[in-house]
């Protein structure tokens, strides 16, 4: 980006701007701890000064003796050193401060999203039923515009829905409820009939896989981001999951294969590969419920191929929530749900949605060319 909007010259020009006044700062607190131990050891090798002259008349006078002068002189030496030391620390201890103080903060702060006192347990073993009803709700930094207005949804077990609609439509907000990253303006949001406000969390959470556009690949190996789904997990459960997502043809080219070190959000993979990692997660996982939210958007053809093959084999037998902008990768769900500002406005399999000739019958218009008439649009 930097270069192909030759933006060199400007970003060093702001990047000395920024160390000089780094370099400023350093110099005028240098020059402070440096006045303040100059202080410090002037008024306590002065008191020492003090002490030799009172000292040394006293020893003329026969009221001290010499022995003792010189042991008093030396204690006095010691602490002078001392309070010169403590000087040095007062620095260390105000920065310290600060930063004490800030994390305080941080830590003080309580999350928005809470358990309640008396959490209801979720039925077990999961059915990964989910349901919105009549849900409202506004981000907070939003207030003027409703991210889902009366929004209801119904998924039963096993099923697999698609979200699909324009940018702004509110299908990123399904997701991001369903996770209780938020909670409702109004409405109810139920998993496997126990709404969600009334349950911890994290027992929600764990009966969810998310598999994001953007995976976040850690900065460790292979094998501890995959097992980031299930930490308890074996190694050859790991082993299995990598080959459920069709990771180990990429994996076996690691110089370390399973143990290789992948570097900041996984450098040292294509996006495809790193989207293969992120299902191998979620299939470690073994949820309920899976999210994917446009996960084969950013691929090329053949990484797209790889990682629709393994999201069939993730899907199969889980209740699937998809989010998608290419219809061609929800053409098969069983039930596709058109939004559009926030409201469901059609639902449907693909060929009732493009006969109804809709918004959806545009957009799949716009993306199937040669596949659909425009007439049946019109």
């Amino acid at each position: 980006t930097v270069q192909s909007y030759v933006h060199e010259d400007r970003d060093r020009e702001r990047f000395s701007e920024r160390v000089e006044q780094a370099f400023g700062t350093a110099v005028r607190r240098i020059g402070q701890r440096a006045l303040l131990v100059a202080l410090v050891m002037l008024f306590a090798f002065g008191a020492v000064g003090v002490i030799l002259w009172i000292g040394g008349h006293d020893v003329l006078a026969g009221r001290l003796s010499a022995g003792e002068l010189s042991a008093f002189v030396f204690y006095a030496v010691l602490v002078a050193g001392a309070v010169g030391a403590v000087s040095e620390v007062i620095g260390d201890l105000q920065r310290a401060a600060g930063a004490t103080e800030r994390l305080m903060e941080l830590l003080a702060t309580e999350p928005a999203i809470r358990a309640p006192a008396n959490p209801q347990a979720l039925p077990d073993p999961p059915r990964g039923e989910v349901r919105f009803e009549r849900v409202t709700f506004h981000y907070p930094s939003r207030r003027d515009a409703a991210a889902l207005s009366d929004f209801s949804l119904a998924v039963s077990r096993g099923e697999k829905v698609a979200l699909v609609g324009p940018s702004g439509a509110g299908k990123s907000t399904v997701f991001q409820l369903l996770l209780r990253y938020y909670d409702p303006d109004a409405g109810a949001i139920t998993l496997d009939g126990v709404e969600l406000r009334k349950t911890d969390p994290k027992s929600a959470r764990r009966r969810i896989a998310l598999v994001p556009q953007d995976p976040v690949i850690f900065a460790a190996s292979v094998a501890e981001n995959v097992r980031y789904g299930r930490p308890e997990a074996s190694d050859a459960e790991v082993l299995a999951a990598c080959k459920a997502a069709y990771a180990t043809e990429f994996i076996e080219r690691l110089p370390e294969g399973m143990n290789s070190f992948l570097g900041e959000r996984g450098v040292r993979l294509s996006g495809g590969q790193r989207q293969r990692l992120s299902i191998a997660r979620a299939l470690l996982a073994d949820r309920a419920v899976l999210l994917l939210d446009e996960a084969t958007s950013s691929l090329d053809a053949e990484s797209e191929s790889y990682v629709q093959r393994a999201l069939e084999h993730l899907m199969r037998g889980r209740t699937t929530l998809i989010v998608a902008h290419r219809l061609a990768t929800v053409k098969n769900a069983d039930r596709i749900v058109v939004m559009d500002h926030g409201r469901v406005i059609a639902a449907g399999t693909h060929s009732e949605l493009v006969r109804e000739q809709g918004l959806y019958a545009r957009l799949a218009a716009l993306q199937f060319l040669g596949e659909i008439s425009p007439a049946a649009v019109e």
